[in-house]
């Protein structure tokens, strides 16, 4: 989401990203004047990688998306990459900086993230609050929810604090070293965003962002990077 998610929360899981100088015509297209503008549009559909990405219109100030992608990988090692938090910053788009600031329970914390911002644009960072919905046999899933609290810590230097980035993320074991992860919110990145760099966000950091968590978990999974005991608990 800026220099910053992740709706996550999948919290979030979405950021702004530096631009490139050659942009596709799909992303600097205002998806505000497309047709069915209440319904989810579909954006990426990559089958190989089993990620598919959509977004719709929301006002003028927010960013939706929607994301549902299957990740190789046990529901323990996806939760505890998610719970990893100093570490989100090496596989969230545009992340500059990710830090756990406290944790109140086995299911509930408060963690800060820093966007680089696309040019001419000031970097953002936002302060979420995460609580966890842990997996249950009778349930089938686990479920993060993440929602921007932006006055909980003061303004930092000329950082633009993220207004919202308020997200839901639903975990489903579908096979042994299966999850498929789907996840849906929104972003006000605050102060002054063009709409071309807001249809750049949304439509390319939700899939990019899908790509470092499949890349963050494999490696996990191989070379035993999360063996400390998870700080949350993700199964009840």
């Amino acid at each position: 989401m800026f220099k910053k998610l992740a709706i996550v929360g999948l919290s979030a899981l979405m950021s702004m990203a530096a631009v490139p100088n050659v942009y596709a015509a799909d992303d600097l297209k205002d998806v505000r004047t497309e047709r069915n503008k209440a319904e989810w549009q579909l954006v990426k559909n990559d089958a190989t990688r089993n990620i598919k990405t959509y977004i719709r219109e929301g006002d003028a100030k927010r960013i939706n998306f929607k994301v549902d992608a299957i990740i190789e990988g046990t529901l323990d090692t996806v939760a505890r990459v998610h719970f990893d938090i100093n570490n989100i910053k090496h596989w969230y788009w545009e992340t500059l900086d990710s830090r756990l600031l406290q944790k109140v329970s086995n299911t509930e914390y408060y963690y800060y993230m820093q966007y680089n911002a696309p040019v001419t644009m000031p970097d953002r960072d936002a302060i979420l609050h995460a609580k966890i919905e842990p997996y249950s046999a009778k349930k089938g899933y686990m479920q993060l929810t993440i929602k921007a609290v932006p006055d909980y810590l003061p303004a930092q230097g000329a950082l633009v604090r993220v207004q919202e980035q308020d997200m839901t993320v639903k975990f489903t074991p579908i096979a042994k070293d299966k999850v498929r992860l789907e996840a849906e919110g929104f972003v006000d990145p605050g102060g002054i965003a063009p709409t071309w760099a807001m249809n750049f966000v949304q439509r390319n950091a939700p899939y990019s962002t899908m790509l470092g968590l499949q890349r963050r978990v494999s490696m996990a999974a191989h070379n035993g990077t999360l063996n400390e005991p998870s700080p949350f608990v993700y199964i009840e």
